[in-house]
């Protein structure tokens, strides 16, 4: 995918997010690269914790013992939009955390305070020390994490299209029928929009994209019209580090 000639004012931040299988990680990395910023995947932080607590002996669905180690892992997120790398601890957890057993547990990890409580302070931290700008994914970015982006997304899509996204990425590795798939994605969307704190919500002033019937260059288009918009609507956007302050 070629890299358009197309910039965002300096600092801008887009938060977009939205459940599995809509095409947000495929569209963020993407509007991303064309527009010269940086991207945060904060799933990946999410996963790279679960990971963390499975391969340290944590019982995942102990809230009390997950919140005690919490903050116990060193969690690195790199933010280049062609290779965000993720490290644990030193060491590189890019193609651990998207096993199996992490995406059956990344819910109730997730669900705890105190994680969540840890996570988006670094998630600030990141968006606050990032001058270039950065399009930020996630589930509660433009509703808890980021409240004062410049511009928030929400992709949505049917369970159908969703899932059979989810299966096509799956093939060849540990691919389940379209059925398993369909209903892993809806319970996935029950915990994460039903858990107290900071659930999966569209924000009151996102931008709605269902992306059933797109194809992913035509959502990508959509997203980077729309930041193009919303920096004209808006010039003096992208003061980074004093809106990233306000909302900590």
């Amino acid at each position: 995918m070629e890299t358009a000639a197309r910039t965002a004012p300096a600092a801008v931040i887009v938060a977009i997010d939205g459940p599995s299988g809509t095409g947000k990680s495929s569209t963020s990395k993407a509007v991303a690269a064309k527009l010269g910023l940086r991207y945060l995947d904060t799933g990946a932080q999410y996963r790279a914790i679960t990971w963390w607590m499975l391969s340290n002996g944590v019982d995942v669905n102990d809230a009390a013992a997950v919140a005690t180690a919490a903050a116990k892992p060193t969690i690195v997120s790199g933010t280049d939009p062609g290779c965000p790398a993720i490290t644990v601890d030193g060491a590189d957890a890019t193609g651990p955390i998207r096993t199996r057993e992490v995406t059956a547990a990344v819910s109730a990890v997730s669900a705890v305070p105190e994680v969540r409580a840890r996570l988006t302070e670094l998630q600030r931290q990141i968006a606050r020390s990032t001058r270039s700008g950065i399009v930020v994914e996630g589930r509660d970015i433009g509703t808890t994490v980021l409240p004062d982006a410049d511009l928030k997304v929400f992709l949505t899509a049917s369970p159908e299209a969703r899932a059979a996204r989810r299966s096509g990425e799956l093939k060849g590795k540990e691919a389940a029928g379209l059925a398993a798939t369909r209903e892993a994605l809806i319970k996935r969307d029950a915990a994460d929009s039903g858990r107290k704190v900071s659930p999966l919500a569209k924000a009151e002033d996102a931008h709605e994209v269902d992306t059933t019937e797109l194809t992913l260059e035509q959502v990508i288009e959509c997203v980077v019209t729309l930041v193009e918009n919303a920096a004209a609507q808006h010039p003096s956007a992208g003061n980074t580090a004093d809106r990233a302050g306000q909302s900590a």
